[in-house]
């Protein structure tokens, strides 16, 4: 399915009207209305970590050929490279791009390739959000699916956000641990191979530990660091953010 895009590009989305017109819709229903809105113009943005494929199958269903754009920081499991490849095609998703950062870059700013321990905020700023804010560029809107029960700043999510002179859509802000659990099951998708290891939540490899019972959904990640997110969600100043 494709949809026309919005003919002026200053479209003003009023984030806090449609806030309160969408805030107890079914992520599908926000995600049709997003598509109706932006058409191409929005892209998705996913780890093809743990809970993803949810949120992916919601947009195959709507449409398969969307932008999607992963991030491979060179630092992934295995695992996960194998799970965006079996989910590509498992949903018949047709518009996924796969984003590095350029190996320049790497070799001036990371030529050890041990900056994760030296400093996690500029490892990820070099191999994650630099390369994402790029890939963003041609766009008016993105799709996340990060969720409040995830805590920490996280909590207290809206369902739309000012990123710059984008909006940026988090359908699934209200589901819940149950929630995604049983959309995987009404929808036969298959798991993120490293969750019956203990991993919750899956991101690069030297940073993602298993979570222990009764811990945070994220508590693995950047484990005795006050960090707890890789900086792709920093609301970003500009013409018309907030």
């Amino acid at each position: 399915m494709t949809h026309a895009a919005p003919n002026d590009a200053d479209f003003d989305f009023d984030a806090d009207f449609h806030e309160r017109c969408l805030r107890h819709a079914a992520p599908q229903r926000i995600l049709e209305f997003m598509f109706g809105v932006f058409g191409r113009r929005i892209a998705a943005v996913s780890s093809f970590g743990a809970e993803s494929a949810v949120l992916l199958a919601m947009i195959a269903e709507i449409d398969p050929g969307a932008p999607v754009l992963f991030v491979d920081t060179g630092h992934l499991f295995p695992e996960t490279l194998a799970y965006r490849d079996l989910l590509i095609a498992r949903l018949g998703l047709t518009g996924v791009q796969t984003i590095t950062a350029g190996q320049a870059e790497i070799e001036r700013r990371d030529p050890g390739r041990a900056l994760w321990a030296e400093n996690a905020d500029a490892c990820c700023a070099l191999r994650k959000v630099e390369p994402l804010a790029g890939a963003l560029a041609p766009f008016d809107a993105w799709i996340n699916g990060r969720k409040r029960y995830h805590g920490f700043e996280r909590a207290r999510l809206p369902l739309f956000e000012r990123d710059g002179r984008r909006i940026k859509v988090n359908p699934l802000v209200n589901m819940t641990r149950e929630d995604i659990e049983a959309a995987f099951a009404a929808r036969g998708l298959p798991p993120h191979p490293l969750e019956r290891h203990g991993y919750a939540s899956i991101g690069c490899m030297p940073c993602t530990s298993r979570v222990l019972p009764g811990e945070s959904v994220r508590a693995g990640r950047w484990r005795g660091s006050p960090k707890h997110e890789c900086g792709i969600h920093t609301i970003i100043a500009g013409p018309r953010g907030l």
